[in-house]
């Protein structure tokens, strides 16, 4: 029910932005027990390859809603002059391939947190360049 209730709100607009707080602690931190370590996972290298894989490869949402989800509606309840592409904006953006499939691997990950429940999952739609102020940041080494 919970998952009906999360596409529902996404989809008629309750929930209008896909984000997430990143929050990569050590190995040796989320292995303290639940009451013990720090809440949170790494989400930040997943997150676009599970908003395709569930949401657009499922017909659940189109490519723009879940780009815009996750780039314009953040950028516009922050007040950020970002999330989109025009003259003058910043030259920040993500190209990526929406149908390449590729496996998650938690030991590859840049972060240094590995805590991730996507582990071994192969998800579609995958990050091949990010561009921070018209400088590369991150290339596809072509690895999964």
């Amino acid at each position: 029910r919970d998952v009906a209730a999360i596409l529902a709100g996404l989809k008629d607009g309750t929930i209008d932005c896909i984000v997430t707080d990143h929050a990569p602690h050590s190995e040796e931190e989320k292995a303290r027990g639940l009451e013990q370590a720090p809440s949170g996972m790494v989400g930040l290298e997943t997150s676009l390859g599970i908003s395709l894989t569930q949401l657009y490869h499922t017909g659940e949402m189109t490519l723009p809603e879940v780009i815009a989800k996750m780039t314009v509606n953040p950028a516009r309840i922050l007040n950020l002059e970002k999330g989109r592409l025009s003259v003058g904006s910043d030259a920040d953006l993500t190209i990526f391939d929406p149908n390449e499939e590729w496996v998650v691997d938690a030991s590859k990950f840049a972060s240094k947190g590995r805590n991730t429940p996507f582990n071994g999952r192969t998800l579609k739609g995958k990050v091949k360049y990010t561009i921070v102020s018209g400088t590369i940041v991150y290339q596809d080494g072509g690895e999964n």
